[in-house]
């Protein structure tokens, strides 16, 4: 999938790579990873091919804050869209449509031309993670799926840009785990095809529940002002720094300088969870990332995460993942 980007002589600069419907449709997995270096930024991207389904992923650094992009006559493909960090604005001048980038934020979009431009701080690394699905192949997988995806699928069945929310949710952890599993893939052959298809699927489930559930809030929300929606986001991202030596509510919440009442109704508004239920997941979670990916030892990690003991660790564990920390590893 490539990009033309334009500087302000109207140079043009192409990032990525046109992907052919003979490449997409092929049963084998095509991986290419590329650095870019440009005079209006760097990037390094990874684009992964195969039966229907294109990821691609990395990150980014801008020099300049307008960028001027194009892209045409690539297939006809609908995005899983995850920005890991970092954000800016979106606007095609196809649609008349401003799109706002934020970290830790995803959707499903449907955009078969853009022409327009993008805005992001220079100041900041973007990473971002997609799996577009060939249109005809995702609307075969949602034809028998929730209402909210039929109605998005005979959406896209126009050919017009259109989004699966007006409202991008927050990326939970599991989505963030199902991430780390497709950029971390150690398979190769028949078995990377399989496990690619399946994690996949997996994120496309966890999306639609998402929005699914997001659908049938209630219509008083706790959280009515784009301040207290941003002061959560904060003490959610405050939590995770402190995870070993975490604050205790009242402290958080000062700290995020929202009322305690806010923070726990919005962190349930939000991510689904209770604040320290959000923290418990995030840690066992990173226990696991630590446990597959690194050579620590078990009680490196139980104390480096804040665990009181390596028992308290291994059952809290085991009680998640249906397996011992040992055999995780």
């Amino acid at each position: 999938m490539a990009l033309s980007i334009y500087d302000e002589s109207n140079q043009r600069y192409d990032v990525g790579n046109h992907i052919t419907s003979l490449e997409l449709n092929q049963t084998m997995v095509t991986e290419r990873r590329e650095k870019y270096s440009f005079p209006f930024g760097d990037a390094e991207l990874v684009q992964i091919a195969f039966s229907g389904v294109f990821i691609v992923y990395g990150d980014m650094l801008v020099k300049k804050s307008r960028l001027r992009i194009k892209s045409f006559d690539e297939p006809e493909l609908v995005e899983l869209h995850f920005s890991l960090t970092g954000g800016g604005i979106m606007e095609n001048y196809l649609t008349q449509k401003k799109v706002a980038i934020k970290a830790n934020q995803h959707n499903i979009i449907y955009t078969p031309d853009f022409d327009g431009v993008a805005e992001f701080p220079t100041d900041q690394q973007c990473k971002f993670f997609e799996v577009h699905f060939q249109r005809e192949k995702f609307i075969d997988l949602t034809s028998e799926s929730s209402a909210l995806l039929k109605k998005f699928a005979e959406d896209i069945m126009s050919n017009h840009a259109v989004e699966l929310s007006a409202e991008n949710l927050p990326i939970s952890l599991s989505m963030h785990s199902c991430i780390r599993d497709i950029m971390n893939c150690h398979f190769t052959g028949s078995l990377k095809l399989l496990f690619l298809q399946s994690k996949c699927l997996e994120l496309l489930a966890l999306q639609a529940q998402a929005f699914e559930l997001a659908a049938k809030k209630p219509v008083k929300a706790c959280l009515k002002s784009a301040y207290d929606k941003d002061r959560v986001y904060y003490a959610k991202e405050y939590l995770i720094e402190h995870a070993n030596q975490p604050p205790s509510l009242s402290a958080l919440a000062k700290i995020a300088g929202i009322n305690e009442f806010k923070l726990k109704q919005g962190f349930k508004e939000i991510f689904q969870n209770t604040v320290f239920g959000y923290l418990s997941d995030y840690k066992l979670m990173k226990a696991k990332e630590l446990l597959e990916e690194s050579a620590l030892d078990i009680k490196h990690i139980s104390d480096d995460l804040g665990y009181s003991s390596v028992q308290h660790f291994s059952t809290a564990f085991s009680k998640k993942f249906g397996i011992s920390p040992g055999k995780a590893r």
